[in-house]
């Protein structure tokens, strides 16, 4: 997903297995049928955190979104895959970037729906900051 491969000119979800899919339900939607930002915004959280923790080999705490687009609605029904990708790896924190893809439930088309850069931290077992394994 980096830049240097070309995410903008791709046409599909980049290659490999989402770090995260769910199906977007009824309950995640406002009145007119689109899935709230807010729950696609978690989704992505969570699937930035696998790649995260296994880099941390332990917890980690989101501490950042560094930019975050919302390209086209989420629909109920909707599979949603997320997929994660370290980017940038510091002393303690870790930035991931993410794209979002929905394929829709009637008409299977694939569409990216969201992307966005998420800032990880590795914390210890009291929620403090710590240095991350080998660096």
């Amino acid at each position: 997903m980096s830049e240097a491969r070309g995410s903008a000119d791709r046409e599909g979800p980049p290659a490999g297995e989402p770090a995260l899919k769910t199906v977007a339900m009824p309950g995640d939607a406002n009145p007119n049928g689109d899935i709230f930002g807010g729950w696609v915004m978690a989704q992505m959280d969570l699937a930035g955190a696998v790649p995260a923790v296994r880099r941390a080999q332990g917890r980690v705490a989101t501490v950042a979104v560094e930019g975050m687009r919302f390209h086209k609605p989420v629909f109920i029904g909707d599979l949603v895959s997320c997929y994660a990708e370290l980017v940038r790896v510091g002393k303690s924190s870790m930035t991931v970037r993410i794209e979002t893809w929905a394929e829709r439930r009637i008409a299977r088309d694939r569409v990216k729906v969201t992307e966005g850069v998420f800032i990880y931290v590795a914390i210890d077992e009291q929620g403090r900051k710590r240095d991350l394994p080998g660096v």
